[in-house]
């Protein structure tokens, strides 16, 4: 990653003057709360100090012109024909922001953008929705647009839906846009209304990357978004009032149990009790009771596992050896699934040792190389430096 003196120069060296600006936009990282997203439930996701950056210069013409320095590459295009570019994937996540800004009458002028990024691709920590809303919120002031941060967020899962395919959920462009620095956000994800919980002093919150790199796109990612519209539909036949499973309580869920193929009745449950588990973590968190907090992590991971079906080996290994080390209240995947990370609170004291016990057995286990990092709660999408 480039400091922002180099991130400048780079700019010169690219594009043949310096940038107007710098923004960045954090990554995240979901505490509790997996896949309920776009079932219009609650999540309690943090912001981290991983960010992605995006240096900006306005343009006297309609031309974009993109430059990754994570990847080397470039692309350009012209605001008035924007299509997919299969040989660029990366840029598609810019592309489709543009795409999204202009379906909104959003008036909008070339630019010259780099691009460099602390998020680590593939690794669940919302790598794509930071780039996301850092393009965006740099087309915004070139512009002079004025967007609140919801509607940033609304913009660029939007883009990531129609443009690239992928049927995300709000959380992760919520809290890029709209993070807190030393909280999580309670985010009820079917009104986006959000309370701040602060993260107590006492824990710490260490993200593991297994090393397991994950394609949500090409994933069955889309296929449990559909499953659980499925589980809906099917539902109705008694429960007429629904509009998605978070208006499904458990026991409706098993009171009509035998609406649902057996697969059906399995994804539904990991959704229905995941939002009681986010809830009820939520308020474990609010009055400082660590243990409880932890304990749901551990349910809500076992769920994934056994019910939604989202965890692999790797993410199981790294669970189990958290739980088995000093110090951690509990230690969950995070993120879609299907590779990436894990999560796990752990005791402020106990830090050092966790993670270098956690890779050491991870290693040990399963002969693989293991990231471990402590990931701090942060603020959300900013303007960093101007020139």
């Amino acid at each position: 990653m480039l400091d922002l003196c180099q991130l400048h120069a780079a700019f010169v060296t690219r594009f043949g003057a310096p940038p107007a600006f710098v923004v960045r936009a954090p990554g995240r990282v979901n505490l509790i709360g997996e896949h309920t997203d776009y079932n219009e439930g609650f999540v309690l996701p943090i912001a981290i100090d991983r960010a992605t950056f995006v240096a900006a210069r306005a343009r006297a013409d309609r031309v974009i012109r993109v430059h990754s320095a994570q990847f080397d590459a470039g692309d350009q295009f012209s605001i008035d024909q924007i299509e997919r570019n299969p040989a660029q994937p990366w840029s598609n996540y810019v592309r489709g922001v543009v795409k999204a800004m202009l379906s909104r009458d959003l008036p909008l002028r070339g630019a010259d953008l780099l691009i460099d990024s602390q998020v680590p691709l593939g690794a669940g920590l919302s790598s794509s929705a930071a780039l996301e809303v850092a393009v965006a919120y740099a087309l915004q002031l070139l512009n002079d647009l004025d967007l609140l941060g919801e509607e940033l967020a609304l913009l660029a899962q939007g883009a990531e839906q129609s443009f690239v395919g992928m049927q995300c959920g709000i959380m992760d462009q919520f809290m890029a846009a709209l993070g807190r620095a030393g909280h999580a956000l309670l985010l009820d994800c079917r009104d986006l209304s959000y309370r701040p919980i602060p993260i107590p002093p006492q824990a710490r919150v260490v993200v593991c990357d297994s090393g397991v790199r994950h394609d949500l796109v090409g994933s069955e990612y889309n296929e449990r978004r559909a499953v659980c519209e499925q589980a809906v539909r099917l539902l109705r036949a008694r429960l007429p009032r629904i509009s998605a499973l978070r208006d499904v309580t458990p026991a409706h869920l098993e009171a009509n149990a035998d609406l649902l193929p057996p697969v059906v009745h399995r994804r539904a449950r990991h959704v229905v009790s995941e939002i009681e588990r986010t809830l009820a973590a939520a308020a474990a968190l609010e009055r400082g009771d660590l243990p409880r907090f932890g304990a749901l992590m551990d349910a809500s991971h076992a769920s994934l596992r056994d019910d939604y079906a989202v965890s692999t080996p790797e993410l199981d290994a790294l669970v189990e050896i958290a739980r088995g080390l000093p110090g951690c209240y509990g230690s969950r995947l995070t993120g879609g699934g299907f590779g990436g990370s894990t999560v796990s609170l752990v005791a402020e004291g106990a830090v050092e040792g966790f993670m270098a016990d956690l890779v050491a057995g991870y290693r040990r286990r399963l002969g693989r190389e293991a990231q471990a990092l402590v990931c701090t709660p942060s603020e959300g999408v900013s303007r960093v430096a101007v020139f």
